[in-house]
């Protein structure tokens, strides 16, 4: 009797875990949306870094640039909004040591913020803005890394076909804030053996357009 009273106590826990996995899927089908994450894929364009006590700069070259957001629904027009973007570049200048190879770059920022949704159906536009940091790191041998603090400003559209299925098409500015105390660029060899190239403080500009699915749950 004991065991079969234990195995009703089973069976009507189950019973109640059942309803509320049931209910809980039946609230998220009446109401999809509250997550969104959307893996991108786009183009950089732009970024300049001012080279100390000389008037040359290294300039990044255009490269493909790819990520990930995921987004929390606050309100009915507003998200949070968390950023990872990832970038591989050149970086170049005349009349430098470094000139002859150029200098390999690998740029990852992760940042934080929020986006405002405008009104639509199927079709909605939308702000994004987010702070964090940009780990910069050189990877020529005997370069360094750093990670400075940096910013984004980006408009777009969110296609919105399906409930749980879209399609996110952005714009977005970063900015990232170097650090005239930094070296990153270096390079040693039989011709040139130059360390400690440092960058003037300033701003690193650079444009990013990108595509993305959207997949909401």
């Amino acid at each position: 009797m004991e065991f079969a009273g234990r195995t009703d106590i089973v069976d009507r826990s189950a019973v109640a875990l059942i309803c509320l996995i049931a209910c809980a899927t039946t609230t998220a089908a009446e109401d999809p949306g509250q997550f969104e994450l959307t893996p991108f894929g786009g183009y950089r364009f732009g970024g300049n870094f001012q080279i100390t006590d000389t008037d040359l700069s290294l300039r990044l070259d255009d490269a493909p640039a790819w990520g990930l957001l995921f987004n929390v629904r606050q309100y009915a027009n507003t998200q949070w909004e968390v950023l990872y973007s990832r970038q591989e570049t050149d970086a170049s200048a005349v009349g430098t040591p470094i000139n002859s190879s150029g200098v390999n770059l690998v740029l990852q920022t992760l940042q934080g913020g929020g986006t405002y949704q405008g009104d639509g159906e199927t079709v909605r536009p939308y702000l994004a803005a987010t702070i964090g940091g940009t780990h910069i790191e050189a990877t020529t041998s005997g370069s360094s890394s750093d990670t400075f603090f940096s910013f984004s400003l980006g408009v777009g559209l969110q296609i919105r076909p399906y409930d749980r299925l879209g399609l996110r098409l952005e714009a977005r500015g970063y900015g990232t804030l170097t650090d005239s105390s930094t070296s990153l660029f270096c390079q040693t060899g039989p011709d040139a053996n130059v360390c400690a190239i440092r960058v003037d403080g300033s701003v690193l500009w650079q444009l990013e357009t990108f595509a993305g699915v959207v997949f909401r749950f």
